[in-house]
Protein backbone atom coordinates (compact mmCIF):
# COMPACT_ATOMS: atom_id res chain seq x y z
CA UNK A 1 0.00 0.00 0.00
CA UNK A 2 1.33 3.44 -0.87
CA UNK A 3 2.20 6.24 1.49
CA UNK A 4 -0.88 8.28 0.69
CA UNK A 5 -3.32 5.39 1.04
CA UNK A 6 -2.24 4.75 4.59
CA UNK A 7 -1.93 8.42 5.47
CA UNK A 8 -5.30 9.27 3.96
CA UNK A 9 -7.13 6.68 6.02
CA UNK A 10 -5.00 7.42 9.07
CA UNK A 11 -5.61 11.17 8.66
CA UNK A 12 -9.35 10.66 8.61
CA UNK A 13 -9.10 8.38 11.62
CA UNK A 14 -6.85 10.83 13.49
CA UNK A 15 -9.41 13.56 12.83
CA UNK A 16 -11.82 11.52 14.94
CA UNK A 17 -13.59 9.65 12.16
CA UNK A 18 -13.61 5.93 12.93
CA UNK A 19 -15.35 5.17 9.64
CA UNK A 20 -14.01 6.59 6.37
CA UNK A 21 -16.61 7.06 3.65
CA UNK A 22 -15.37 6.71 0.07
CA UNK A 23 -16.08 10.41 -0.63
CA UNK A 24 -13.91 11.50 2.32
CA UNK A 25 -11.17 9.14 1.18
CA UNK A 26 -11.28 10.61 -2.35
CA UNK A 27 -11.14 14.17 -0.99
CA UNK A 28 -8.16 13.31 1.19
CA UNK A 29 -6.35 11.57 -1.67
CA UNK A 30 -7.03 14.50 -4.03
CA UNK A 31 -5.66 16.95 -1.45
CA UNK A 32 -2.50 14.88 -1.05
CA UNK A 33 -2.16 14.62 -4.84
CA UNK A 34 -2.46 18.42 -5.02
CA UNK A 35 0.34 18.80 -2.49
CA UNK A 36 2.58 16.54 -4.61
CA UNK A 37 1.71 18.24 -7.93
CA UNK A 38 4.13 21.17 -7.52
CA UNK A 39 3.57 22.66 -10.98
CA UNK A 40 -0.23 22.11 -10.80
CA UNK A 41 -0.41 20.42 -14.21
CA UNK A 42 -2.46 17.47 -12.88
CA UNK A 43 0.52 15.13 -13.29
CA UNK A 44 2.95 14.03 -10.58
CA UNK A 45 6.42 13.22 -11.83
CA UNK A 46 8.98 11.16 -9.97
CA UNK A 47 10.80 14.39 -9.11
CA UNK A 48 7.61 15.88 -7.64
CA UNK A 49 6.90 12.68 -5.69
CA UNK A 50 10.44 12.72 -4.33
CA UNK A 51 10.22 16.42 -3.44
CA UNK A 52 6.97 15.71 -1.56
CA UNK A 53 8.51 12.69 0.17
CA UNK A 54 11.57 14.78 1.07
CA UNK A 55 9.48 17.64 2.48
CA UNK A 56 7.34 15.18 4.44
CA UNK A 57 10.43 13.38 5.72
CA UNK A 58 12.05 16.67 6.76
CA UNK A 59 8.88 17.76 8.60
CA UNK A 60 8.59 14.39 10.35
CA UNK A 61 12.30 14.48 11.14
CA UNK A 62 11.88 17.93 12.66
CA UNK A 63 9.10 16.64 14.91
CA UNK A 64 11.22 13.65 15.93
CA UNK A 65 14.22 15.90 16.58
CA UNK A 66 12.21 18.25 18.82
CA UNK A 67 10.84 15.26 20.72
CA UNK A 68 14.32 13.74 20.94
CA UNK A 69 15.78 17.02 22.18
CA UNK A 70 13.15 17.17 24.91
CA UNK A 71 13.92 13.57 25.84
CA UNK A 72 17.72 14.04 25.75
CA UNK A 73 17.65 17.29 27.72
CA UNK A 74 17.69 15.38 31.02
CA UNK A 75 18.16 18.45 33.17
CA UNK A 76 15.52 20.43 31.17
CA UNK A 77 17.73 23.50 30.83
CA UNK A 78 17.06 23.97 27.10
CA UNK A 79 20.63 22.94 26.22
CA UNK A 80 22.29 19.60 25.57
CA UNK A 81 25.54 18.76 27.27
CA UNK A 82 28.10 16.67 25.39
CA UNK A 83 26.91 13.61 27.30
CA UNK A 84 23.27 14.34 26.47
CA UNK A 85 24.09 15.10 22.82
CA UNK A 86 26.00 11.81 22.41
CA UNK A 87 22.64 10.00 22.59
CA UNK A 88 21.31 11.76 19.43
CA UNK A 89 20.67 9.94 16.13
CA UNK A 90 21.01 10.90 12.45
CA UNK A 91 18.71 12.91 10.13
CA UNK A 92 15.84 11.94 7.84
CA UNK A 93 15.95 8.79 5.70
CA UNK A 94 16.74 8.84 1.97
CA UNK A 95 13.75 9.17 -0.36
CA UNK A 96 12.92 7.41 -3.60
CA UNK A 97 9.75 8.31 -5.52
CA UNK A 98 10.23 5.54 -8.10
CA UNK A 99 8.29 2.83 -6.23
CA UNK A 100 5.35 5.21 -5.74
CA UNK A 101 5.37 6.25 -9.41
CA UNK A 102 5.81 2.65 -10.58
CA UNK A 103 2.89 1.49 -8.42
CA UNK A 104 0.44 4.07 -9.78
CA UNK A 105 1.70 4.93 -13.29
CA UNK A 106 -0.62 2.64 -15.25
CA UNK A 107 0.36 3.98 -18.69
CA UNK A 108 4.10 3.89 -17.83
CA UNK A 109 4.83 7.46 -18.95
CA UNK A 110 6.89 8.22 -15.84
CA UNK A 111 4.19 10.47 -14.36
CA UNK A 112 1.08 9.85 -12.26
CA UNK A 113 -2.07 11.67 -13.32
CA UNK A 114 -4.93 12.38 -10.94
CA UNK A 115 -6.91 9.62 -12.69
CA UNK A 116 -4.08 7.11 -12.17
CA UNK A 117 -3.68 8.25 -8.56
CA UNK A 118 -7.38 7.85 -7.84
CA UNK A 119 -7.62 4.49 -9.60
CA UNK A 120 -4.72 3.05 -7.63
CA UNK A 121 -5.84 4.44 -4.31
CA UNK A 122 -9.50 3.53 -4.81
CA UNK A 123 -8.43 -0.01 -5.63
CA UNK A 124 -6.84 -0.16 -2.18
CA UNK A 125 -9.91 1.46 -0.58
CA UNK A 126 -12.09 -1.19 -2.21
CA UNK A 127 -9.77 -3.94 -0.97
CA UNK A 128 -10.07 -2.63 2.59
CA UNK A 129 -13.87 -2.12 2.35
CA UNK A 130 -14.67 -5.81 2.94
CA UNK A 131 -18.45 -5.44 3.04
CA UNK A 132 -18.48 -3.14 -0.03
CA UNK A 133 -20.71 -0.53 1.62
CA UNK A 134 -18.52 2.41 0.53
CA UNK A 135 -17.29 3.07 4.08
CA UNK A 136 -14.04 1.79 5.59
CA UNK A 137 -14.53 1.01 9.27
CA UNK A 138 -11.89 0.71 11.97
CA UNK A 139 -12.53 -3.05 12.04
CA UNK A 140 -11.89 -3.29 8.29
CA UNK A 141 -8.72 -1.21 8.67
CA UNK A 142 -7.48 -3.56 11.41
CA UNK A 143 -8.30 -6.63 9.31
CA UNK A 144 -6.40 -5.12 6.36
CA UNK A 145 -3.42 -4.27 8.58
CA UNK A 146 -3.76 -0.50 8.11
CA UNK A 147 -4.10 0.12 11.85
CA UNK A 148 -3.49 -1.95 14.97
Amino acid sequence: MGLTAVSGIASAQAAGTANVPRAVYITTMDQEFGKMDADKNSQVTRAEAEAFQRATAVAESGKRMRAMFAQLDADHNGQLSIAEFAKASSGPPAVNGQPWVAQLDSNKDGKVSLVEHRAGKLLRFDQIDADKDGVVTAAEMRTAGVIK
